[in-house]
């Protein structure tokens, strides 16, 4: 807690330090839903992120220093188990969870290397309201009031821990359609501590120039920042794999084992025109916990509109 509290206080005073020469530089945004993969209604079912980036200015790539960079985001995130009115008991579906996180993130550049550092806190339980907001969903769409809300995660605060390295390749030949590769890798410590290692592949122009940030549920990296490039369509794909090993959302003492290793594979296009970009991906999520069942699909969608 004490490490977590004073690389707190650290990003806190670079932000300040610098902050007569700052400004609002972007802000990126992602909705993901399951009712947009497989249409199921179950585990990671919803989540939406929103980051405002704050820094001296961006030249195509991050800066060296530490905290000139910074990524301000909101996260909000429901996991359920696979039926709101009547969860599997033997073997036991995974409890619900309400999730909101507040947390920044500065980004740097070492070399050719990309490093990220972030401190989340994030908040669960009914204190978070999205149990609530659920069930009024649901009642207004007819679907039927969730009974499961009793028996959700408790509420607490956890601070979270992250750091990400990653390195664009560029694997085609000047002239050729590009096509990148950027292997990555990343840790976290906190709700859910586990380390994780994969890559991207991007057929197209999206992110030459770019500042894009990771979603958590999904992996798949949203353009924050635009740079200097030609507009037009591009197509990703991407995968990693974490070994976990605690989560707060399967606590160990409610009889749950996490399933080691988990496995993500992704899928997106990205279109941009003059004045709007709108990007569409898909994530294969696998298994979470020993009882689940198997895996499922999840559907990602963001637009950005320029007026």
């Amino acid at each position: 807690m004490r490490s977590l509290l004073a690389i707190l206080l650290i990003l806190a005073s670079a932000v300040s330090v610098t902050a007569e020469e700052r400004t609002w530089l972007g802000k990126s945004r992602l909705f993901t839903n399951d009712k947009l993969g497989d249409g199921q209604d179950r585990w990671r079912t919803g989540s939406y992120s929103l980051s405002f980036i704050r820094g001296t200015g961006w030249n195509g790539s991050a800066p060296s220093e530490f905290g000139a960079l910074v990524e301000y985001r909101v996260r909000s995130e429901i996991i359920a188990p696979a039926n709101l009115m009547n969860p599997a008991a033997i073997p036991p579906d995974r409890r619900y969870v309400g999730a909101i996180s507040l947390g920044a993130v500065t980004h740097m550049q070492t070399g050719s290397t990309d490093v990220s550092l972030g401190l989340d806190l994030v908040v669960t339980g009914p204190q978070t309201g999205l149990g609530a907001f659920q069930s009024w969903a649901h009642n207004a769409l007819g679907m039927g009031t969730p009974t499961v809300l009793g028996s959700q995660i408790g509420n607490a605060v956890y601070p979270t821990f992250s750091a990400e390295i990653a390195r664009d390749f560029q694997v085609s030949a000047d002239g050729a359609r590009r096509i990148s590769f950027r292997p990555f890798l990343e840790t976290q410590v906190g709700v859910e501590t586990y380390a994780r290692i994969g890559g991207d592949v991007t057929f197209g122009n999206a992110g030459l120039g770019d500042f894009q940030v990771r979603d958590n549920p999904t992996g798949h990296r949203s353009i924050a920042i635009k740079g200097d490039r030609p507009r037009g369509t591009s197509f990703l794909l991407g995968g990693d794999v974490a070994w976990v090993q605690s989560s707060q959302y399967l606590p160990a003492s409610s009889g749950y084992s996490v399933e080691v290793p988990r496995v993500r594979m992704r899928a997106g296009v990205y279109h941009e025109a003059k004045t709007a970009s709108l990007f569409y991906g898909l994530t294969w999520l696998g298994k979470e916990f020993v009882n689940q069942p198997e895996g499922q699909v999840v559907g990602s969608f963001s637009v950005r509109m320029k007026f």
